[in-house]
């Protein structure tokens, strides 16, 4: 795990996942870890991860990938417990409340998605709705 903490931040990347190989990702957000779950699901099973944020959507998404281990710089209390409750060791740089968004005038609107949720499988649709909408919104804008 020491060796994928020192790539993330070397390498200014937003996370690493390590399995049989090592893979880096610089998107933002979840887009990355909600790609691999949808289209490498078995790239995250036991996988060791370093991210920098992580909230409960990425938390959730990481839980039904069956990630073995987490490292994240900031991690947010809801996304703490629930990695916990379902058995992946953690270590953290930081805990805090929530998420801030990127504006930093209010929560991280996948964590505000996610705060009611009890489990992991509750959280994914309505991340999938999120990234779905983010795509169409994306899409627009290059036709425009």
């Amino acid at each position: 795990m020491e060796d994928l903490i020192k790539l993330l931040y070397s390498g200014h990347h937003s996370l690493v996942v390590a399995k049989e190989e090592v893979r880096t990702f610089d998107g933002r957000g979840i887009s990355d870890l909600y790609a691999l779950l949808t289209n490498e699901p078995g790239f995250l099973q036991g996988a060791s991860v370093a991210d920098k944020v992580v909230g409960k959507g990425a938390a959730a998404l990481m839980v039904l990938g069956g990630v073995q281990e987490v490292y994240a710089g900031v991690i947010s209390m809801p996304a703490l417990d629930l990695l916990h409750k379902s058995g992946i060791a953690v270590r953290f740089g930081q805990e805090v409340p929530n998420i801030i968004n990127r504006a930093g005038d209010g929560i991280c609107p996948v964590e505000q998605l996610c705060r009611d949720c009890a489990t992991a499988a509750a959280c994914l649709p309505l991340i999938k709705e999120f990234i779905t909408k983010k795509q169409t919104i994306h899409n627009e804008k290059e036709k425009a």
